[in-house]
C-alpha cells in the first residue's frame, strides 16, 4: 500500500510540475514581443557608419526614436546592401533602414514606410573640373553605388551597359574612387557626399546640383509586402515628426531645418 501512495505521490508531483512548465512557457511566449531584425548598409554616412560595433548615423537615431514610439523591440544589423535586399523580400529581415529611396520599381517587391527624408542626387567632381550639369558628364568615367538610384541615374545619362560606368559595393568606396583618380566623377545622394566633402577637405571635392536631370526623391523603411508593422511603424514617424523628436534629431546630423509639412504630404 505504501508503494502505491508512494507512486500516486510521484505522479502528482510530476503533473503539477509539467503543468508549471508548460504554463510558464506560455506565459513567455505570449508575453515576449517578437524582436525584429532590421538590416542596413553602414556605408553611408552620416545615414549609418560603423563607431567600432555600433551602428551610427541619422538614420541609427531615427529607427531608435521610431521603433520606441511604435513599442517594437529590435536589432539593427549591418547585413550589406544586396543581403539587406534579399532579407527583406524573402522575410528573414523584417525591414531595411539604409538610405533607401522610395521607388516605384522597388514598390513591386516591397512596402515602404512613410517617407522620412528628402533626397536628390549630386556630381561630385575634384575641384577645377568644367562641370556645369549633368549633361557634361558624357564620355566621362563615372562611379556609382550598384544598385542605388545614383546607378539608376547614370545609367540615364550614359547607357546601362556603358563602359564609362563602374560599379561599387558602397558609396563610400566611389568616393575613394574618385579621390584617388581611378574615376572622374561620381553620381550620389547629395547628404553623403556633402558629408564625404566636409570631413575629407583635403580630397579637393565639389559638388555639382542639377534639377533638371536629377528627381527629387523619398527615403523610407524597407518593408516585406504586406507587412504587419507597416501602420505602427507609419503613425510612430507621424508622431515623432509632429512633437518635435525629428526636429531634433535632423538637426544632430544636419544644418537647417527639415521640410516636416513637405515630407507628410509626399506621396512617392
Amino acid at each position: 500500500m505504501k508503494s502505491v501512495k508512494k507512486l500516486m505521490a510521484a505522479a502528482g508531483l510530476f503533473s503539477v510540475l509539467f503543468l508549471s512548465a508548460c504554463i510558464s512557457n506560455n506565459e513567455s511566449s505570449g508575453s515576449g514581443e517578437e524582436k525584429l531584425t532590421i538590416g542596413t548598409e553602414a556605408t553611408f554616412a552620416p545615414f549609418e557608419s560603423m563607431e567600432g560595433d555600433k551602428i551610427v548615423g541619422f538614420d541609427a537615431d531615427l529607427l531608435d526614436a521610431v521603433m520606441k514610439e511604435a513599442g517594437l523591440d529590435y536589432e539593427y544589423e549591418n547585413t550589406g546592401w544586396d543581403p539587406m535586399l534579399v532579407g527583406v523580400e524573402d522575410e528573414t529581415l523584417q525591414a531595411g533602414m539604409a538610405g533607401i529611396t522610395i521607388t516605384d520599381e522597388r514598390k513591386e517587391t516591397y512596402d515602404f514606410s512613410a517617407p522620412y527624408f528628402e533626397a536628390t542626387q549630386v556630381i561630385a567632381v575634384p575641384e577645377g573640373t568644367d562641370i556645369q550639369s549633368a549633361d557634361d558628364l558624357q564620355g566621362m568615367k563615372i562611379g556609382v553605388q550598384n544598385g542605388t538610384t545614383g546607378d539608376e541615374a547614370a545609367q540615364k545619362l550614359v547607357g546601362e551597359n556603358s563602359s564609362d560606368l563602374s560599379k561599387y559595393d558602397s558609396s563610400a568606396a566611389t568616393m575613394m574612387a574618385l579621390q584617388n583618380g581611378d574615376v572622374e566623377a561620381v553620381v550620389t545622394d547629395i547628404a553623403v557626399a556633402q558629408h564625404y566633402v566636409k570631413n575629407n577637405p583635403d580630397a579637393n571635392l565639389t559638388l555639382v546640383e542639377d534639377d533638371e536631370n536629377f528627381e527629387q526623391e523619398y527615403y523610407g523603411m524597407l518593408l516585406p509586402k504586406d507587412s504587419e508593422y507597416k501602420e505602427q511603424i507609419d503613425e510612430a514617424i507621424h508622431t515623432i515628426m509632429e512633437n518635435g523628436t525629428y526636429e531634433e534629431i535632423y538637426q544632430e546630423w544636419f544644418e537647417g531645418t527639415p521640410d516636416i509639412e513637405g515630407l507628410e504630404s509626399a506621396q512617392p
